[in-house]
């Protein structure tokens, strides 16, 4: 860790201990508060004094902090990723609670406030989460503003991946990291140079470029001299795996999913549910836009059905709130068919800002008025919550696509025919659809391979915000 990074760390200790024990005495207040002592009753053994429980949220504090290093909540990194640290803080304080309940069932003297030991578990979270927001703010801040915590880093490889790592790390200044140089090859000799004059913290290679002796070299070089050492691998490496012993002989099988077994079943009770919730929570909205859209155009249907691949390859319909002009909507129940979809193929040869077999029509003249800005929020995907709700798409997943363009995949592009698809995903995410198809391909095969529970919540929390961030079109 870099100086700045372990002041913050030091510092961090602090703040969290002091905002851990206000939280403990704010519940004790809260406890004493009559409306509180109206809505349980005052049921339940409790009687303690402030003085004996002012010690015991000393030492629970304490515990926490102890409980917070395990985590590895004080590695205070100014590249890390703030929606890890709030899982940490959860899981964290969640261990701390079962701890203090273990030890109020051993003391049965110390109190019993089933209230306090609540209210004091979501208020430590609360308040440890928004003390670490303040915190991560002044770190960013010194590291944009007077580059204090950048990680300067030596990028080495001539190929597409490692050169789209350059762009992002030079367009975005606020991810902590800052390009020393970029080499072709590995070459020990410009790397010590490069490293005695501007210093390196971390060394990123393309890794299936380079020669096995180089890059031994090159990894005995970082260890002595402290730098990280990072690789892009290739879609091999990326592969989960399993080691297993057959017959003496060490076995490598390569695993698919998670999404297999109880992770499908867990999956599909979450998408029932969240999507339940959704579609309630956002029926004022659809029924609003359902009234602007016949107000557009009374003779033509407010949901447009469009036809996609799903799992395994079946079809089934995508709905969405119609956004174009029903002449030039793509379906066989308009009248001007044929002439929708020469004039989209026309649109695709002329204006599609998209590499590979999917398109996307930049500027596309076919929108209504309202039609906008459905798709500039993606208000026209709500009515997919039904088909979350019916099982034929999840909430997280990769995008479901047209036959047309499932017949240009690549024969490993299929890869994504073997789960459902979602309303939104790690590409969704990561640039929407400025991606090429070989960027969001390879963020939904991490998908596929790294699915978990915990993904798809960091992936729901997201998607708000790349739905307010600006598209290209």
């Amino acid at each position: 860790m870099k100086k700045s990074e372990l002041t913050f760390s030091f510092i961090q200790v602090f703040v969290d201990f002091f905002l851990i024990v206000f939280a403990l005495l704010l519940a004790f207040k809260l406890r004493h508060t009559p409306d509180v002592q109206a809505l349980i009753q005052k049921q339940g053994l409790y009687n303690v004094s402030l003085e004996h429980y002012a010690k015991l949220t000393i030492l629970i504090a304490f515990i926490a902090v102890i409980v917070f290093a395990f985590e590895g909540l004080y590695n205070i990194r100014a590249t890390r990723k703030f929606w890890q640290e709030v899982y940490s803080i959860f899981k964290g304080t969640t261990i701390v609670l079962v701890l203090v309940m273990i030890g109020f069932f051993l003391q049965r003297e110390w109190f019993s406030s089933r209230f306090i030991i609540v209210a004091a578990w979501g208020l430590t979270i609360v308040f440890v989460s928004l003390g670490r927001v303040c915190v991560h703010m002044l770190q960013k801040w010194l590291l944009v503003k007077y580059n204090i915590g950048v990680h300067r880093v030596l990028l080495i490889g001539v190929g597409d991946k490692v050169k789209y790592i350059c762009h992002v790390i030079r367009s975005q200044q606020r991810l902590g990291y800052k390009i020393v140089d970029h080499m072709e090859y590995i070459n020990i000799k410009k790397i010590k140079k490069v490293n005695k004059r501007f210093g390196i913290d971390e060394i990123i290679v393309d890794e299936p470029a380079m020669p096995d002796d180089l890059l031994t070299k090159l990894r005995d070089y970082c260890e002595i001299n402290d730098i990280t050492y990072k690789f892009i691998p290739s879609s091999i490496q990326t592969t989960r795996f399993e080691m297993t012993i057959f017959e003496g002989e060490p076995i490598i099988e390569m695993l698919h999913t998670p999404l297999d077994g109880w992770g499908k079943i867990i999956k599909r009770i979450m998408d029932i549910i969240i999507s339940s919730i959704l579609i309630i929570f956002t029926s004022p909205i659809m029924l609003i836009v359902a009234i602007l859209i016949k107000f557009e155009d009374f003779q033509a249907p407010v949901v447009f059905k469009n036809r996609r691949i799903g799992a395994n390859g079946k079809e089934f319909y995508v709905y969405k709130f119609r956004y174009m002009k029903w002449k030039w909507c793509t379906t066989k129940k308009n009248p001007n068919y044929t002439e929708a979809i020469k004039y989209e193929q026309e649109l695709i040869k002329n204006q599609s800002v998209r590499v590979g077999p999917i398109y996307k029509i930049e500027n596309d003249p076919r929108k209504t008025w309202i039609g906008k800005w459905l798709e500039r929020f993606s208000i026209d995907e709500f009515p997919q919550f039904f088909n979350v709700f019916i099982g034929d798409m999840s909430l997280v997943g990769p995008r479901p696509h047209q036959e047309r363009e499932v017949k240009k995949y690549n024969e490993y592009h299929r890869r994504l025919l073997t789960i459902k698809p979602g309303i939104t995903g790690m590409a969704q995410i990561s640039g929407r659809s400025d991606l090429d198809f070989e960027d969001e391909f390879r963020l939904d095969v991490y998908y596929i391979e790294n699915w978990s529970l915990l993904l798809d919540i960091k992936i729901l929390l997201k998607t708000p915000f790349a739905v307010l961030h600006s598209r290209k079109n």
